[in-house]
């Protein structure tokens, strides 16, 4: 059973930063795309990035490009979503994902999600 567990959302200033963590198990890890969506209140969720298996090609909205980077440790099972100069709008539930191709654009359909973590952003 494949399970995503989320961790590191919080409320934070804006132009703040926040790390977002996703552990996997249940699949072996290195073998999935993995990424990141949110869901805004009364808004669809939202591709926000995405990394391929090996971790060597990327994707981001273009709202979060420069101020956002996903990253993967094959190792620990964990995919990564740092998030520097946050604004107001990013405020929403992240959610972490897991399967699929091509994991770079909101084309994206993952198989498995996880339950998510709230990021909010005061201004």
């Amino acid at each position: 059973q494949v399970q995503l567990v989320e961790s590191g959302g919080g409320l934070v200033q804006a132009g703040g930063s926040l790390r977002l963590s996703c552990a996997a198990s249940g699949r072996t890890f290195s073998s999935d795309n993995m990424g990141w969506f949110r869901q805004a209140p009364g808004k669809e969720r939202e591709f926000v990035a995405g990394i391929s298996r090996s971790g060597g090609l990327t994707g981001y909205t273009d709202s979060v490009k420069g101020r956002f980077t996903i990253s993967r440790d094959n190792a620990k099972n964990t995919v990564y979503l740092q998030m520097n100069s946050l604004r107001p709008e990013d405020t929403a539930a992240y959610y972490c994902a897991l399967g699929g191709r091509a994991p770079y654009s909101s084309s994206w359909a993952p198989d498995y999600w996880g339950q998510g973590t709230q990021v909010t952003v005061s201004s």
